[in-house]
């Protein structure tokens, strides 16, 4: 992605932060005929003790995307986090334009599949972790017979990070915008909010000043 110095954040944890608020992610790959594919699909984020970083996902079978995978195993994972306006009216003098503010990870990865039962359950759980860890017992519940019909219906990958690029647009260059900019966001919406507590994590870290 474009990714001018202002907006580039080299710490890894940002990324992580940003990657595990905001899973729901999109997969992007090649189809047959060389045109971009996307499947949008919730990602498990894990950090091996090496400092390695693997995205654990599935899709349905029906979904040709595991196919091209298979053919073509290096893909892209976008990560969207918050993102809102930008008005001029945050600038202490008029000759000034609209913009936009987001935060975004993008992982360039390479694919494994995941073919034996027991470890495509594995991953179902650290997904069911993620997102309702209570719901665990009821899968248990639901029987073998349930689960590998369920099972069947899925192909489960691993999706290892081979680079990672994080960009957060938050108008660090322009530090004369950032306490009108701090005060409209943490006043609006959840986005607006989200992104007014990320100037404060960065102002805490010393890359934005909102003086």
């Amino acid at each position: 992605m474009y990714l001018p110095p202002q907006f580039e954040s080299k710490d890894r944890a940002h990324a992580l932060a940003l990657m595990r608020a905001h899973p729901f992610a999109s997969l992007i790959g090649n189809d047959d005929e060389g045109f971009p594919f996307v499947t949008h699909l919730p990602l498990h984020v894990r950090e091996g003790a090496d400092g390695a970083l693997v995205l654990l996902g599935h899709c349905a079978r029906a979904n040709p995307h595991w196919r091209y995978l298979r053919a073509r195993p290096e893909a892209l994972v976008t990560f969207q986090g918050p993102h809102a306006y930008l008005s001029p009216a945050v600038y202490p003098d008029l000759a000034r334009v609209p913009s936009w503010n987001y935060l975004a990870v993008h992982c360039r990865v390479q694919a494994t599949f995941i073919d034996g039962a027991q470890d495509k359950d594995a991953l179902l759980k650290a997904l069911i972790g993620d997102h309702e860890p209570a719901y665990a017992a009821q899968w248990r519940a639901l029987g073998e017979e349930f689960a590998h019909k369920m099972l069947a219906g899925i192909v489960a990958f691993e999706l290892h990070v081979l680079g990672l690029q994080c960009k957060l647009k938050l108008n660090q260059h322009r530090p004369e915008s950032h306490a009108a900019l701090h005060a409209r966001y943490s006043a609006g919406t959840p986005d607006e909010r989200a992104l007014a507590g990320w100037m404060e994590r960065l102002a805490m870290a010393g890359d934005v000043h909102r003086e």
